[in-house]
């Protein structure tokens, strides 16, 4: 499996942007008795494309976003298991020297919003690197 791919529909087109709106639903949500259940939960996301002149796209289509999956398990890292490792970088070595608890939980909280901060401030950048290839 190289790719990871989402059916969504185009709900805007710009001379910039193409806008395809998306479901993303849990696992439950597929199940024959959800109704009777009520735990299922599904969410509209609408996801940006840069928009390609030649590609012959209307609103209403129905289409397919396909993102490489090496990029999807970096976004992986980047977004959780990166953030993990500094929260407990930074907290293990304080308690183990005898700080505080809540100083040591801060400090950690600190190094993660840190890291989070660098995260946007470079958001442009990954936004370049992230890009969803359309097709129908």
């Amino acid at each position: 499996m190289s790719e990871i791919s989402h059916k969504g529909k185009i709900v805007g087109i710009t001379p910039e942007y193409t806008t395809v709106e998306i479901v993303s639903s849990s696992a439950c949500s597929a199940c024959h008795a959800k109704g009777l259940c009520g735990v299922s939960e599904s969410e509209t996301k609408a996801v940006q494309l840069p928009t390609v002149g030649w590609d012959n796209f209307n609103v209403g289509d129905e289409v397919e976003l396909v993102l490489s999956s090496s990029l999807g398990h970096r976004a992986v890292w980047l977004s959780y298991v990166i953030p993990l490792g500094v929260l407990l970088a930074i907290m293990l070595p304080l308690l183990a020297f005898g700080v505080r608890d809540i100083v040591a939980a801060l400090a950690a909280l600190g190094g993660t919003a840190l890291y989070y901060g660098v995260l946007w401030a470079v958001r442009d950048k990954l936004q370049k690197e992230y890009v969803f290839n359309i097709r129908k």
